[in-house]
């Protein structure tokens, strides 16, 4: 069968869950709602609300006991996909030095709509004869502020909203927090994902843009903006700023999927394929989709094998996909 690009860039458009927009599978930002298993993505903090810059064990458990055991990256951040609909407790263990109590959060996970996010504050131990810290004011050592104890108790009632689902309630709760202390970086940078998770993108740029301005060096904050940019298809500014969120986290495979979304938009096709392939090598499996987006990039160009392969690569990581079956039509088209 004879190969017309012009037909399999028609089928892109035919099918809704396999449109080039945003990255990731159904368990990353950006995907329309799909029936696909759940998951959980969030990050473990300090209790100056700082990323943990170290990995650390992750336990999700069910009533069964464990059932499965990651690692955080350098920025604190943790993925668990694949999940069932259902309760789960996770669970942090940061106690290398004796400096932190154990952590653990319960989650609500739903089916489809994209990932359950939560944010995990670490609580340091309190040595004998310790007194009690002031409630009044929360300090932040490593940022050199103070954040009111009001402003942190609505940033920990939006992080359990959070977890139970309850994504309006919990970005009620952020802006509460944010009124009562307009310098909380990490409740911007919270409100803004969340934000972006509704497709609210102004508010969320404006939320992001606000921590960014706190702390220039914050990489979520830096990451999310370009995510909230490549969605609104302004992928010249999106570039610059994933530009920054790279020189900040290197091996962030996330920031490496969207920067190439957002060289592709800007008819830079071979950075976006060295983004693209950068994504899948840092993040393996979970950033699957970022093959997906290789093979829309080698069909544009009309690269028939490359393309196949790619997509075949796809499927051999993502079998259960929401878009499995538009991709197999493809790949039959390719062959």
């Amino acid at each position: 069968m004879s190969f017309d690009p012009r037909v399999i860039l028609a089928l892109l458009l035919i099918f809704p869950g396999f449109v080039y927009a945003q990255t990731g599978s159904s368990s990353l930002p950006g995907r329309p709602p799909t029936d696909a298993p759940g998951s959980i993505r969030g990050h473990v903090v300090l209790p100056n609300g700082t990323p943990l810059a170290e990995a650390v064990k992750v336990n999700l458990k069910v009533l069964r006991g464990d059932q499965a055991i990651t690692y955080t990256d350098q920025q604190g951040q943790f993925e668990l996909n694949n999940l069932s609909a259902g309760q789960y407790t996770v669970e942090i263990d940061a106690d290398r030095d004796g400096r932190f109590e154990f952590a653990s959060e319960k989650v609500l996970v739903r089916r489809g709509g994209g990932p359950t996010l939560v944010t995990i504050y670490l609580k340091e131990k309190q040595s004998e004869g310790q007194t009690r810290a002031s409630d009044k004011t929360i300090s932040l050592a490593m940022l050199d502020q103070k954040v009111p104890s009001a402003a942190k108790r609505e940033f920990d009632r939006a992080s359990r909203l959070s977890g139970e689902g309850k994504s309006l309630e919990s970005i009620e709760a952020l802006r509460r927090a944010i009124a009562i202390y307009p310098d909380f970086l990490i409740a911007h940078n919270d409100l803004g994902a969340q934000l972006l998770e509704q497709e609210q993108f102004e508010e969320a740029a404006v939320e992001l843009r606000a921590a960014i301005k706190i702390d220039p060096r914050a990489f979520n904050p830096q990451l999310n903006l370009g995510i909230v940019l490549v969605r609104q298809k302004n992928f010249q500014e999106a570039r610059e700023v994933l530009e920054k969120a790279l020189s900040l986290e290197p091996a962030s495979p996330a920031a490496h999927l969207y920067a190439g979304m957002a060289a592709v938009g800007i008819n830079q096709g071979d950075r976006g394929e060295r983004e693209f392939k950068a994504a899948h090598d840092l993040g393996g499996s979970p950033y699957a989709i970022a093959l997906l987006d290789l093979g829309q990039l080698y069909m544009k160009r009309g690269d028939r094998e490359m393309a196949l392969k790619s997509f075949e690569s796809y499927l051999r990581e993502s079998p259960h996909a929401a878009n499995a079956a538009q991709v197999e039509k493809l790949i039959g088209m390719l062959r």
